[in-house]
């Protein structure tokens, strides 16, 4: 079917690309993609020289109408494949049959824990202890617009429509004719946005996917689980209601709260996002009730509802409409109480989710007592009251983000106002401890009435007072205040302190502080910071009024991103392995809840890959089933754009939460395994920085990769560099650009580099104890496949071109070649196998049929590159559009950008 696809779209795309300058490069762009395939892997090829001069002797705009083509091609085949993934999952869900289920499936799961010996009881318990929420950020690392993405969309319903084998003549020829006409427009819409998107819009972009797909996915899955305890514990299961099941999942976001780095992000900014998630929400609910409205058609002349619905019909007529409506149907109360329920919703700010989830309970508790029990258990109404549960009114809870910085500078400009010391940033962390102790105790404010404050602690009080304002409506709203680049414990405290001076710590609107640990160093100091923190009794006071009727949580952050770029790839999965492991010791034995939130980005050199499979790798004490996680960028879309791929990604992140907080098949510690991977990360580490330290590498990569022209891409509101000038470097670049450039090089430095040297060093005995791990454990397994599939995307010729056109380009590839050499021998030797992607031949197969096209791209933008480099002012100006467009279509070819 995969094959179907593609020929539809294949074809569609020539009839569109016509005869006219489309249709030539199109033509032209299939020419060098045969001379690319012919000379296949070779370091140096004649074929691929030809390819590359013909580029050579193309005008600009040609060379820009091939990146056109390719770009639409690598749309298409995406589509084709995400819907190739679609229909497999569905022919394994139609083919499950007695004892079978479709692999990482809720069916899967309950199956897997009763054949462990647990019953319908205790995995109903389990499913009530999960929390997993995923969380949405607006990270720059979709390039896509939204125009193409609804085109993309477009394509798919098209492309199933001519699956259908029963269609008429004229079916498929106006299903063909539409699809043609849907990829002309492709053809004929700008892939890079004419301006940088501005937070409004990233907002809006979040808001879509958390109204639509993720609104419809949700109860679904909640109905799989449902069902799945039916089939598994038959009339055991009785208690598996879908409206009375926990709901599993709730959603977050960053979109509108991170300001790290992001001067865009304002309070006024992070107040309107507020508004327009309520507003969002209040529509969805709106359609919502009116669905179930026209459904509950209940009349008492008919059937007895009890005297609760018609006494809240009563008590809340002001919230209906108007008299002539009540009368009309004052023989339908359930309608009449949605109706009430729908004015609310628009007109009163404080209505919560949780009173609204009570009010449809009660609904509920009506159609039961008129015996209608399948209207009250399942159906429209059991999604609405999962909805109410999981998306409350506000579709997801906004996250605040800020730098450890900027919190130390605020509360050292307050304790001078303040009169309490001159200059707090000096002390050393004790002194620094002993004030904050003090003034969190102290009931009065530090800042004196009328004090002027600078523009920065302004704005960060100001950003405080917009989320008191907001709790106070709805406690959901906002729950946490994340630190990047937490490093010691007064990092935390002074947020604490913030907190109280913004009148939000006392009240029910406390906000969770969570510490981010991002860079190697900070990672190995983590459980040690923790175990001080939760040691400290102001701290603790602080986490016991979130929870006071329970154990107290906390949340702790882990970043992937800074991680890799800092330590490079095998360093970072071991620290983080590492440290969550002590860091679970450290708070479990100070009696604490654990919530883990992964700070992951698309790719696997910002710890991307397959979700569910990276919850079963983590260590025992992590399993929890209270977890986050970020989504982000093209990694959103991937996921989300479809209804049912949502559905498969979200069911695959259950069943593994599921397991892993069940304890089954946890891996026992392995002391004499960790130290040798402790000895691999710290080579692995060395040949990374000895890479990236060296003096001629920066000016190497900033001229050899597209790393300026990423910088320009009008594709999130986010800079790329923490740095305030213009001056680009290393330290204060962020890792989303890094990575991505790497990628467009086909490099992919990031996600494998340093692992042949480490795998190199290993003894006899360590090699083999290594073998034996990676088909038992599964954070290794995990760790080699990811190594083994960034090896597999790398394209060593490719990446040899980008690398010679800057000095120093030998010496800099020479070092990359023998580092990726050693990495493919290393792999293969410890996995056992010949093919590094043996254990994804798919994915394999993939890789290997876009290669020949990528290349094209890859070589236009080498072209555009040089041009670029030996242009004046005026010449630049007319380059730059096709230099984006060639980053947008690399970035299509290779499914991810950072």
């Amino acid at each position: 079917m995969l094959e179907h696809d593609r020929a539809e779209m294949e074809a569609a795309l020539h009839r569109a690309a016509g005869r006219g300058p489309l249709g030539s490069a199109l033509e032209r762009g299939e020419q060098l993609a045969r001379l690319c395939a012919e000379a296949g892997d070779a370091l140096e090829h004649p074929k691929r020289d030809e390819a590359a001069r013909r580029l050579t002797e193309m005008e600009t705009d040609e060379l820009a109408s091939i990146v056109r083509v390719g770009t639409a091609r690598f749309h298409l085949l995406n589509k084709a494949e995400q819907l190739n993934i679609v229909r497999v999952n569905r022919e394994r869900e139609r083919d499950a049959g007695e004892g079978r289920s479709r692999p990482e499936s809720l069916d899967d799961a309950m199956g897997r824990l009763a054949a462990a010996g647990w019953d319908a009881e205790r995995v109903r318990s389990l499913l009530g202890k999960l929390d997993i929420e995923p969380t949405l950020t607006a990270h720059p690392t979709e390039a896509r617009r939204r125009t193409v993405l609804e085109k993309q969309l477009e394509i798919a319903r098209c492309v199933v429509r001519l699956r259908e084998p029963g269609l008429t003549p004229r079916e498929r020829h106006d299903a063909e004719a539409r699809l043609e006409r849907i990829v002309a427009l492709l053809l004929a819409t700008d892939d890079v946005r004419a301006r940088r998107l501005d937070v409004p819009d990233e907002v809006r972009n979040g808001l879509y996917f958390l109204s639509t797909t993720i609104w419809e996915t949700v109860p679904r899955l909640v109905r799989d689980a449902a069902w799945a305890a039916k089939r598994t514990f038959g009339d055991d299961a009785d208690a598996f209601v879908a409206a009375d099941l926990p709901p599993m999942l709730r959603y977050r976001s960053w979109i509108g709260g991170d300001r790290d780095g992001n001067p865009l992000v304002t309070a006024e900014v992070t107040r309107r996002t507020i508004t327009m998630m309520r507003e969002r929400a209040a529509q969805a609910w709106d359609r919502e009730l009116a669905r179930l409205q026209d459904e509950l058609s209940v009349s008492t002349r008919r059937a007895d509802l009890g005297e609760e619905i018609l006494e809240l019909v009563d008590r809340d007529a002001p919230w209906g409409d108007d008299g002539a409506e009540l009368s009309h149907r004052r023989y339908e109360p359930l309608r009449l109480r949605l109706l009430q329920l729908r004015e609310r919703i628009r007109r009163d700010e404080t209505y919560t989710g949780a009173q609204l989830e009570e009010d449809l309970h009660a609904i509920r508790r009506a159609l039961r007592h008129a015996g209608l029990n399948g209207a009250a258990d399942s159906g429209l109404l059991a999604d609405a009251i999962v909805r109410a549960r999981v998306f409350g009114l506000h579709l997801a809870t906004l996250d605040i983000r800020q730098h450890s910085a900027v919190h130390g500078a605020a509360v050292a400009e307050l304790l001078r106002l303040a009169e309490v010391h001159d200059d707090y940033e000096a002390l050393a962390e004790p002194e620094k401890l002993r004030i904050l102790q003090q003034e969190i105790a102290c009931p009065r404010p530090l800042r004196p009435v009328g004090a002027p404050l600078t523009e920065p602690t302004s704005e960060l009080l100001h950003v405080l007072a917009v989320v008191r304002d907001a709790v106070a409506k709805d406690p959901v709203a906002v729950r946490a205040y994340v630190i990047s680049m937490t490093s010691q414990v007064s990092d935390m405290l002074e947020v604490v302190l913030l907190m109280k001076e913004a009148g939000l710590e006392d009240g029910p609107g406390a906000l969770h502080v969570v510490p981010l640990f991002e860079t190697v160093d900070d990672l190995h100091r983590a459980p040690s910071l923790m175990g001080e923190l939760l040691d400290n009794p102001v701290y603790r006071d602080h986490i016991a009024k979130l929870a006071p009727d329970a154990q107290p949580e906390q949340e702790v952050m882990l970043g992937y991103s800074d991680s890799n770029k800092d330590g490079g790839f095998l360093m970072a999965n071991v620290a983080l392995d590492t440290a969550q492991r002590q860091i679970a010791e450290a708070v479990a034995q100070r009696n604490v809840q654990l919530r883990y939130f992964h700070g992951r980005g698309g790719t696997i050199g910002r710890g991307g890959g397959r979700a569910g499979r990276a919850i079963l790798a983590s260590p025992p004490g992590a399993r929890t089933g209270r977890i986050r996680f970020t989504e982000q960028g093209e990694v959103i879309t991937f996921r989300y754009a479809l209804a049912d791929m949502a559905r498969r990604h979200l069911e695959q992140i259950v069943h593994a939460a599921l397991l892993a907080a069940s304890g089954e098949g946890a891996p026992d510690p392995d002391d004499r395994l960790e130290h040798v991977l402790t000895k691999l990360a710290e080579h692995a580490q060395t040949a990374y920085r000895a890479l990236i330290d060296d003096q001629d590498f920066w000016p190497w990569f900033t001229d050899a990769s597209p790393i300026a022209h990423i910088g320009g891409m009008p594709i999130a509101s986010r800079p790329v560099s923490r740095a305030t000038g213009d001056k680009l470097t290393f330290d204060k670049l962020r890792a989303i650009p890094w990575v991505f450039s790497w990628i467009q090089m086909r490099a992919l430095v990031p996600g494998w580099f340093g692992v042949g040297t480490a795998l190199d060093s290993m003894e006899r005995d360590d090699r083999e104890a290594m073998a034996r791990a990676f088909a038992a454990r599964p954070f290794i397994g995990i760790v080699l496949d990811n190594a083994a599939q960034e090896l597999a995307r790398a394209r060593m010729p490719i990446a040899r071109r980008y690398a010679l056109a800057a000095p120093n380009g030998q010496a800099m590839f020479d070092r990359i070649k023998g580092e990726f050499d050693k990495a493919v021998r290393s792999v293969l030797t410890v996995t056992g196998r010949a093919d590094l992607m043996a254990h994804a031949p798919v994915i394999g197969k993939s890789i290997h049929e876009r290669n020949p096209w990528t290349d094209v791209l890859n070589l236009t933008q080498i072209e555009l590159l040089t041009r670029w480099r030996n242009a004046g002012e005026d010449e630049r100006e007319t380059l730059k559009p096709a230099l984006q467009a060639s980053i947008n279509s690399l970035a299509a070819a290779m499914q991810s950008t950072g």
